[in-house]
């Protein structure tokens, strides 16, 4: 469900991919439901294709998503009732292995932003699906 919703660089919000037309998208904003079209100049992005820098290897946006919904029984997070050291922290008993130098305080704050615009939009599955290859190459390696 993840890998169609999308954020658009200079518009607020996420958006749900609709369609693909010519030379431009039809998106749909999550909070509004209103349908507009991203062209071919406006920078999109899969929140599929986010990663999450961390001492070992890059976290998948929606590993993360998953990990903040767990956290916070799949509840909204209020970001604006912490500071931004208070913020770090709480991200770190969320994800404690986060990379504190490349991972910065606008970024936990834009991830969390994200994850209650798709718990309000009752998007709540955020682990990618498996195809049928990928579910019987993991039963030839068991």
């Amino acid at each position: 469900m993840i890998r169609k919703i999308v954020s658009i660089a200079g518009k607020p919000g996420l958006y749900k991919l609709v369609s693909q037309g010519r030379n431009m998208l039809i998106v749909e904003a999550l909070a509004t439901g209103r349908r507009t079209p991203a062209y071919a100049h406006d920078k999109v992005i899969s929140l599929a294709d986010v990663a999450i820098y961390t001492t070992e290897e890059d976290m998948p946006l929606g590993e993360v998503l998953d990990k903040v919904k767990a956290a916070t029984d799949g509840k909204p997070v209020d970001v604006k009732a912490y500071n931004d050291a208070d913020l770090r922290a709480y991200f770190g008993t969320i994800l404690p292995n986060f990379d504190q130098e490349r991972v910065y305080t606008t970024d936990i704050r834009k991830l969390f932003s994200w994850y209650n615009v798709l718990i309000a939009a009752g998007i709540t599955d955020f682990l990618p699906e498996q195809t049928d290859e990928e579910s019987a190459e993991e039963a030839a390696a068991e």
